[in-house]
């Protein structure tokens, strides 16, 4: 691998100034790493597939109209093309091929996270409370969290061949432990008078 964490994360705080930005690279970081042994990676592609979580935005606020081009041929020139791949397939208007498992592992994980986090931001407890049933309930809602493409959570669910509950389920455990350094605590409680 070309490209160690260290190096990879000044260049995305390099490019990503806010911090809902960086907490989102972070939390799918943490769930790509979670990922990569349960669908069918090594256990030397923690890292790659921890970098693809990390980096798949890094060039979204600066440049939002050439995302993800950017990041990609940052990725390829520094020795990572098969995370630049995985970063492609995940914009799916590129309509690359999902090859790998990474490249799967992605699409799967990205758009679900960020909604996790939103559900997150919105109950007492955050995800130390939060249940699967929870999610898909607002998953269905499609004024809640609006922006989240939720084609794309299906799409990647379909293509590791695994159930959005289970997944969903997954992806909640992988971010419980990271709950403070990402803002998933939720909401503060309200106690009445």
């Amino acid at each position: 691998m070309g490209l160690d964490r260290a190096r990879a994360w000044a260049h995305l705080c390099e490019w990503t100034k806010t911090d809902a930005l960086r907490k989102h690279a972070r939390a799918v970081e943490v769930v790509m790493r979670a990922a990569a042994l349960r669908h069918g990676a090594g256990p030397g592609d923690v890292e790659r597939f921890g970098l693809a979580g990390m980096l798949h935005d890094a060039d979204y606020e600066a440049w939002p109209e050439e995302h993800p081009r950017r990041i990609v041929a940052w990725l390829v020139e520094h020795g990572e093309p098969e995370v630049a791949h995985a970063v492609s397939a995940h914009y799916t208007k590129w309509g690359v091929p999902y090859e790998s498992p990474l490249d799967k592992a992605l699409l799967a994980c990205d758009e679900l996270t960020g909604f996790i986090g939103a559900c997150c931001h919105v109950r007492e407890g955050g995800i130390l409370s939060l249940e699967p049933k929870s999610v898909l309930k607002k998953l269905k809602d499609k004024g809640f969290a609006a922006k989240v493409e939720r084609s794309e959570v299906q799409a990647g669910v379909d293509l590791l061949s695994v159930d959005l509950a289970a997944h969903v389920a997954f992806v909640i455990e992988a971010l419980r432990p990271h709950a403070a350094e990402l803002g998933l605590l939720g909401r503060p409680q309200t106690t009445a008078p």
